[in-house]
């Protein structure tokens, strides 16, 4: 049973989605303001968080800040009213794999949540490739690391999907809207937003390795040159 950290302070909402959750078996624990779910996320183990941003005490953002300086992989998706874009990029930038925008559907919820979750365990697709050698570099997505004689580097779910997607296509033209269909499930402007913050990231983690470059395809998309 997969436990999730829930912060919500609606109280109706969060009756609504709590009482779906359990039924679909997710163990919840919900806390009201930013504080007090830190401070149980600090004493017990979740598999995934679901957090609001505008929340008493302290808000989703920080506390999502605090939750990645414990654990670097676990999928956080943000739940909130707030439709700017700068916000959004804003939640991705700080650590978030995903958003969604109130008000949504218990369906949509469910299937991000499921989606997370699954993609957090080991593949069940036997031939699917789970290791890659990239440069002076080992990436397992299915532990989420880049490991290399540096040391250790964590990545978050989103950043792993991405990094394979990438491996899988080395030194071909990828387009955007393909990464984005494949991984987000559509292609919209702001889920294009979302893809490059990623591939920003992954790129200040590959940077060491001068060999390795995402290159901007203008136009098109990008192309993962390993050298």
């Amino acid at each position: 049973m997969a436990k999730i950290l829930y912060v919500e302070d609606d109280e109706n909402l969060s009756y609504v989605i709590k009482d779906n959750l359990e039924e679909e078996g997710f163990e919840i624990s919900h806390y009201a303001d930013g504080k007090e779910a830190l401070k149980n996320f600090q004493k017990e183990k979740f598999d995934l968080c679901l957090l609001d941003v505008m929340l008493p005490e302290l808000d989703g953002f920080s506390l999502a800040e605090k939750i990645r300086e414990q654990n670097e992989q676990i999928p956080i998706i943000f739940l909130t009213a707030k439709v700017l874009q700068e916000d959004k990029i804003e939640g991705l930038k700080i650590g978030g794999d995903d958003y969604i925008t109130k008000p949504f559907s218990i369906e949509e919820l469910m299937l991000r949540i499921k989606v997370f979750l699954k993609r957090s365990t080991v593949s069940d697709i036997e031939d699917e490739q789970n290791e890659y050698k990239i440069g002076k570099y080992n990436f397992s997505f299915s532990q989420l690391i880049l490991d290399s004689d540096d040391g250790i580097k964590k990545l978050t779910h989103r950043e792993a999907e991405v990094l394979k997607y990438l491996c899988d296509r080395r030194d071909s033209v990828i387009k955007r809207e393909d990464i984005l269909t494949k991984i987000w499930g559509r292609d919209d402007y702001f889920l294009g937003r979302s893809l490059d913050v990623f591939i920003t990231r992954l790129r200040k983690m590959l940077a060491p390795d001068e060999s390795l470059k995402i290159e901007n395809v203008h136009g098109v998309g990008f192309r993962f040159v390993t050298e």
